[in-house]
């Protein structure tokens, strides 16, 4: 048996983004033990001798980006730290949600933890105040280029440290945070060396949109195959293009998972056996390639997911602290690693809605005993014509979204910084795709509910019928024009709930 986790450990344990999201939910308690303690006093020693020193250090007692040749005085060096948070918090827009900006804090918690970036325990511990007590930054969407770490959302995210900035606990009614710390006997922090760096340096924000990404993508893949099958179905499509011989001969790992996932979901129907010798040599390609469609879209995942993990773990922080005597200034704040991911997983989303999109189209054609816009009574009644406007519709506009962000560079600082990732911008449309995804996928669950009910009194498997059942207790079958947009939502809201694989767990 698989040992459940009870305590996270900060800098410690391997993180990933089941874990984080499980202790932003509050589901799992994260702690700092000892050893992490030590790790940061070390650090946090070493970075204060630094900085009584004369020898130059980037960020310690120099000035920042293409002002590194700057000397700062030992005096100023605190008030170089409460600047960049002051001067780099330039986020423009809407404000990321509040889950999102909690998985930042925890994120940066745990590799401050690991005991390279000279920060004190002090600082650490009020963080994890934040994130025990859910009070939230405001942190603007736009600003960040992905290469020096998420500088302006990072920079929002911790004004409240100091004193400024908003914050909320349900992500909707900001308070100035100074009255939040007031309200529980707390002071804003005086920063030390290296802290201000430290704390806007890093991809803490693309790597929390990553990690909504994967849970997101990932669900939206198991329903697709569930969907799909509900398609197939109703459509009266052979089984044939999931046969293991076949797949095997081409054994990439995602297609093997959704051929596996269609032969366990049509085990034993009475649909496949009722047209056996019908003489439908082929499926169209959005019903027959399956596999290797929606199979493609999970290696991205996968892809998306191997890299993930590693950033989760890793230091992002610039300069590094070996000790007083070793410290290195390089890239590890370039977001380079997760853009092209992220940039990849946003084709991915698309093509799993066009593909979704071509099966909705199918299921109005009017073929193989379905009456027209599946509606018997079409001509009085459009039935469901337009939905598949609303799919058209929302598949082309994550076409619009699918230029990755990643080929793009735009120089900044004076040229000091001249190749940026612009992962940040990769992480946002990414999840907009994957929403706009939902959104097809819940369209294409409604239309092939529908169609199914035409091929009564026949039995499909008993995890299609299952889920058959589920959906007709939350949409009714259509036989005259209503208002879909309604439908549409509640199938929406089925496959966020996730209740279908839960059910599909249970059967």
């Amino acid at each position: 048996m698989i040992k459940m986790v009870e305590l996270f450990k900060y800098g410690q344990d391997q993180l990933t983004a089941e874990l984080a999201l499980k202790i932003a939910r509050g589901e799992l308690k994260a702690v700092l033990t000892e050893q992490s303690e030590t790790k940061v006093n070390t650090s946090f020693k070493a970075v204060q001798t630094i900085a009584k020193g004369e020898k130059l250090v980037y960020s310690i007692n120099t000035g920042f980006g293409s002002l590194c040749t700057t000397r700062i005085s030992k005096e100023e060096t605190r008030k170089l730290q409460e600047n960049l948070l002051k001067s780099h918090s330039v986020g423009l827009g809407a404000s990321i949600d509040q889950e999102i900006a909690k998985l930042m804090l925890i994120l940066k918690v745990h590799t401050l933890c690991k005991g390279y970036s000279g920060c004190s325990l002090e600082l650490i511990k009020r963080i994890i105040w934040h994130i025990e007590n859910d009070y939230i930054s405001l942190v603007p969407k736009q600003g960040s280029v992905g290469a020096s770490g998420d500088l302006a959302p990072l920079a929002h995210l911790f004004l409240p440290l100091i004193g400024l900035g908003y914050l909320s606990k349900d992500g909707i009614n900001y308070k100035p945070s100074i009255e939040i710390l007031d309200k529980n006997n707390l002071k804003p922090l005086i920063l030390h060396a290296k802290e201000g760096v430290a704390l806007i340096n890093g991809t803490q924000f693309m790597s929390a949109y990553a990690i909504k990404i994967t849970e997101r993508f990932s669900n939206c893949l198991e329903h697709a195959d569930i969907i799909g099958a509900l398609t197939l179905e109703a459509y009266l499509g052979s089984p044939q293009p999931f046969d293991e011989r076949l797949i095997n001969l081409r054994p990439h790992q995602g297609a093997k998972i959704v051929a596996k996932n269609f032969r366990r979901f049509l085990k034993a129907s009475q649909f496949i056996e009722s047209h056996k010798d019908c003489g439908r040599v082929q499926d169209p390609y959005s019903i027959r390639c399956i596999p290797q469609v929606h199979g493609a879209s999970r290696d991205a995942l996968f892809h998306l997911i191997e890299k993930l993990d590693c950033e989760l773990n890793s230091v992002t922080d610039n300069p590094i602290i070996f000790n007083e005597e070793d410290t290195i200034s390089g890239g590890n704040f370039h977001g380079q690693p997760l853009a092209l991911p992220l940039d990849y997983v946003g084709l991915a989303a698309s093509e799993l809605g066009n593909i979704s999109d071509r099966r909705i189209y199918l299921l109005l054609e009017g073929k193989w005993g379905i009456p027209e816009y599946l509606i018997k009574e079409s001509g009085l009644n459009s039935g469901f014509m337009i939905t598949q406007y609303t799919s058209a519709a929302l598949v082309s506009e994550n076409k619009s979204m699918c230029f990755p962000a990643s080929a793009d560079s735009i120089p900044t600082s004076m040229g000091q910084e001249d190749h940026v990732s612009m992962g940040s911008i990769s992480a946002r449309k990414t999840l907009k795709i994957i929403e706009n995804l939902e959104k097809v996928l819940a369209i294409e669950l409604l239309c092939a509910s529908q169609a199914f009910d035409f091929r009564r009194p026949l039995r499909s498997s008993k995890i299609l019928e299952s889920c058959h059942s589920y959906i007709r207790q939350v949409i009714p079958h259509v036989n005259n024009d209503v208002i879909l947009s309604e439908y549409i939502e509640k199938s929406l809201e089925i496959i966020r709930s996730k209740e279908l694989l839960e059910l599909i767990k249970q059967v």
